[in-house]
C-alpha cells in the first residue's frame, strides 16, 4: 500500500490520480497507524516550509515518520516541497526541517534576472544512477513550480540537476530517501514513468 501523507499542504489530488491512473493501492492519510504499515510513502507539498514542518509536527506525524523511514526503512518519495522537507535548514521561514539529508533550502536569487517562481518545463541532467529514472531518458524534461531549492555539497545523494539562473539540486537519492524538486504527478509520461519505478522498488 502506498500512502500519500496528507497534512493538507498542497498537491495531493495530483499526486493521488497519478497513482490510481498506474493502478496502484494508494490511499492519502494522516494517520500514524497507515503509515506504518506502508510500503511506500509519498510526502507532496506545495507551499510554505516553516508552516509545512509546523503542520507536520502539530499532527504528531514527525516521530511517525522518523520511525517508519529512518528505522524500518520504508521507502519514502519526497515531491517539491516534499523534497524540501528533508533537508536540515530552509531560509524560507528560517526553519529547522526533518534533517534526513545533509543539504539546505535556499531562495533563489532574484538579481539574476530570472523570474521567480521558476514555473514550466526545464531539463532535469540525471547524475548518478538512481532507480526511479529508470527508462527514461538522462536530460529530459519535467515540470516545476518553486521559489526555493535545495543545496548540498554530499555529492553522494544528488540523482539530478537542472539550471535556472543557477545549478540546483532537482532529484536525491540517499538509501531508502528520494526526493524530487519537481512534479511527476504534472510531467505526463515520463513523470508517470518514475511514479511507477517508485511504486516497483
Amino acid at each position: 500500500m502506498i500512502v500519500i501523507i496528507d497534512y493538507g499542504m498542497g498537491n495531493l489530488h495530483s499526486v493521488y490520480k497519478a497513482f490510481k491512473r498506474l493502478n496502484a493501492n494508494v490511499v492519502a492519510s494522516s494517520f500514524p497507524d497507515d503509515i506504518e504499515k506502508a510500503d511506500r510513502l509519498v510526502l507532496p507539498g506545495v507551499g510554505h516550509f516553516k508552516k509545512g514542518m509546523k503542520t507536520l509536527n502539530k499532527l504528531g506525524l514527525i516521530e511517525t515518520l522518523n520511525k517508519a523511514v529512518l528505522k524500518k526503512k520504508i521507502p519514502l518519495l519526497g515531491i517539491c516541497l516534499g523534497m524540501e522537507l528533508l533537508t536540515e535548514f530552509s531560509e524560507e521561514g528560517n526553519s529547522k526541517g526533518l534533517a534526513w539529508i545533509d543539504a539546505k533550502t535556499l531562495k533563489f536569487d532574484m538579481k539574476n534576472g530570472f523570474k521567480i517562481p521558476h514555473m514550466g518545463w526545464n531539463s532535469v541532467k540525471v547524475s548518478k544512477k538512481n532507480p526511479i529514472f529508470s527508462g527514461i531518458n538522462p536530460e529530459e524534461q519535467f515540470y516545476f513550480a518553486h521559489s526555493y531549492y535545495v543545496s548540498t555539497k554530499d555529492k553522494s545523494i544528488i540523482s539530478s540537476t537542472t539550471k535556472y539562473g543557477v545549478e540546483f539540486v532537482s532529484s536525491i537519492n540517499k538509501d531508502n530517501i528520494y526526493g524530487t524538486q519537481f512534479h511527476p504527478e504534472k510531467s505526463h509520461a515520463n513523470g508517470l514513468m518514475l511514479l511507477k519505478n517508485f511504486v516497483n522498488l
